[in-house]
């Protein structure tokens, strides 16, 4: 039995009905974030009818994004991602559903190449996103992920909902260009479609094309992180910025450090796949795993937390711990300053007095 995410929008309602039209049994679970008051009751409420009015079981959970996001460190749609991926883990565990089917479709893997482009990205980052693949959380990467609609551009699905008599519920942040993917949406695509107006489709066969030619390299990982080049050698310093790679048991990741300059003008908030942390502030530091005594105090977070209780609250089993790298103080190798690629310690937060930062950049997205 599947377990289908709606959100209620055109895209979720799509993915809904073509599953019930298909006539195997399957259940909903839909996220209320809380971002946007009355609006976000609404989608609930209206997700609820619509599964009501075919027996469909929905199961539902309101989540404090925005205090999950400020503890953590990180931006809201990163919050979001995380908070739905792990509640979709617990319901599949809960309930035995046998995966999960989100409605991402080819104008979404479109909009997310471009964004790897922009952000610098390796060879995973020039593939998309996969059809099928698992759920991204160390508590339940056995589950898996599926993504139905992948070859369905946005003409098509709405489409399939006008010959299907669908409504759905319209998202009025989508129109707004205050995050990157609605910029691209918004501003850059319409110029694609004047040069090709079948653009999207291009760039999807491009996608499938490089993946099926093996560009992208096998995920492989090591037992001993001590014992790859990747964690050599094993400390840097901040002048002139430093590159550094590893590979994740799970999952390829790939990032940069870089130190830029500031002028305190620009957003503080930390971007998805980034973190931006005070360069003076932070200092020398080094790039290795975790060890008996490491400690952070997460941006936003009370107090000084034990790195072994932040693993334990973040759900990362015990044998992943040695693959995710830390930055820590040069001057206390025990001080973590930077859990990549999840948040940053609250001593190097960026302020209006910063003069330069180190910008830790995610490469690929999932």
């Amino acid at each position: 039995m599947l377990l289908v995410a709606v959100s209620g929008g055109i895209d979720s309602m799509c993915l809904a009905e073509k599953v019930r039209q298909n006539g195997e049994p399957f259940a909903i679970a839909h996220c209320n974030f809380g971002l946007r008051g009355a609006d976000s009751d609404g989608d609930e409420a209206f997700v609820r009818d619509w599964a009501a009015s075919y027996g469909i079981t929905c199961h539902v959970k309101r989540f404090e994004t925005s205090a999950y996001a400020a503890q953590e460190g990180i931006s809201i749609e990163m919050a979001a991602r995380r908070l739905r991926y792990h509640w979709f883990g617990e319901l599949c565990r809960e309930h035995g559903y046998d995966g999960v089917a989100v409605a991402h479709n080819a104008n979404d893997n479109a909009e997310t190449l471009i964004l790897n482009l922009l952000r610098g990205t390796g060879v995973r980052g020039i593939i998309g996103m996969k059809a099928d693949g698992f759920i991204p959380d160390p508590d339940f990467s056995d589950i898996p992920l599926l993504r139905p609609l992948l070859a369905m551009t946005r003409e098509e699905i709405e489409a399939f909902a006008a010959e299907n008599g669908l409504s759905w519920r319209e998202d009025a942040t989508n129109a707004l260009n205050d995050y990157k993917r609605n910029k691209i949406r918004n501003l850059v695509f319409p110029v694609f479609r004047e040069i090709n107006p079948r653009f999207v489709e291009v760039l999807n066969r491009d996608m499938d094309r490089f993946a099926e030619e093996g560009v992208c390299p096998p995920t492989v990982g090591y037992a001993d992180p001590s014992q790859s080049k990747l964690w050599a050698p094993p400390s840097y310093t901040a002048e002139g910025g430093h590159g550094f790679s590893d590979i994740h048991p799970l999952q390829q990741t790939e990032f940069t450090i870089t130190e830029e300059p500031w002028d305190g003008t620009q957003a503080v908030k930390q971007p998805e796949g980034m973190l931006i942390m005070d360069a003076d502030k932070a200092g020398e530091y080094i790039i290795g795993k975790w060890e008996p005594g490491d400690w952070i105090k997460p941006l936003g977070a009370p107090g000084r937390k034990k790195m072994q209780d932040w693993f334990t609250d973040h759900h990362i089993p015990a044998d992943e711990k040695p693959f995710v790298p830390l930055l820590k103080s040069a001057s206390d190798p025990h001080h973590v300053l930077a859990v990549i690629p999840y948040c940053i310690d609250n001593s190097v937060k960026v302020t209006s007095r910063t003069k330069k930062i180190y910008r830790v950049r995610t490469l690929v997205e999932e």
